[in-house]
């Protein structure tokens, strides 16, 4: 079921927390993609609660949370969590991130070093590099031009393999009802935030266990954009998911959740 809380300055954030029958489980909150939500998370749940207390949540202006256009940052996303925590009653927790939500992780992780316990850092980078800040304002422009419904295309071949948009149509509609059904304000802020992230300065003071995780095939944050992550996080681990693109939560939940599992059993 979902529930609300109140981030620093009011903005209301929904999430949805999902117990453990296992006493003294771990605690791992997760954090969603550009212009999607928690959904993408489902699939992993289902495999984790068996193990560990999950929190999966909508960042501010997308999903169910409150949308208010207001300049972002990954540094704001970060407080967001914690506000998120705090409410929950959670003084730490390992933090897993999917594309925009990685590097919001690597945000908390910087700048809340005393509440990560581990960092899952998936389909995603530290720097999108040297023309990410107008490359990213190129993509926000198309979609004040295009509408969303002229993205689509695009999003559907950078999130999956061919194999998976047949397979799981399902899967496929669902998460196009909620790429539609974003704010193109919202939208804007969140593409002009990951344009001036620049999370390299901070990666290599990190000291908690780190999984690194990337589809083979992911175009949106290449292979190497995480091989230089895996370079950068001492102890870190790298896995490449085989045939797998950007969205491997969704493409390969079992083998996201079972690295998750391995990193919170360290």
């Amino acid at each position: 079921m979902n529930r609300t809380c109140p981030a620093s300055d009011g903005c209301v954030l929904a999430f949805r927390l999902h117990p453990s029958p296992a006493p003294g489980a771990p605690r791992i909150a997760l954090i969603h993609s550009l212009a999607l939500d928690s959904s993408i998370w489902d699939g992993v749940v289902s495999r984790l609660t068996d193990h560990a207390e999950v929190l999966a949540y909508d960042c501010r202006g997308h999903g169910r949370s409150e949308r208010r256009a207001v300049p972002y940052s990954v540094g704001l996303f970060a407080g967001d969590l914690v506000s998120l925590l705090d409410h929950i009653g959670w003084p730490s927790a390992t933090i897993a991130g999917c594309s925009m939500g990685g590097c919001v992780a690597q945000a908390f992780a910087t700048n809340y070093p005393t509440r990560t316990q581990g960092l899952g850092l998936i389909d995603t980078t530290a720097w999108y590099g040297p023309k990410a800040h107008e490359e990213w304002q190129e993509r926000a422009e198309a979609a004040r031009s295009k509408g969303f419904v002229g993205l689509i295309e695009f999003q559907l071949m950078r999130w999956f393999g061919d194999k998976f948009l047949v397979s799981m149509p399902d899967a496929v509609r669902g998460l196009i009802e909620v790429f539609l059904a974003n704010d193109l304000d919202c939208y804007a802020a969140s593409c002009e935030m990951l344009g001036d992230a620049d999370l390299r300065p901070y990666v290599g003071a990190f000291e908690v266990p780190t999984a690194v995780i990337v589809g083979e095939d992911d175009e949106a944050t290449p292979v190497e954009m995480s091989r230089v992550l895996h370079q950068a996080i001492r102890g870190s681990t790298l896995t490449i998911l085989p045939g797998a693109r950007h969205l491997t939560p969704v493409e390969r939940p079992e083998d996201v959740a079972t690295i998750l599992k391995t990193l919170t059993s360290k």
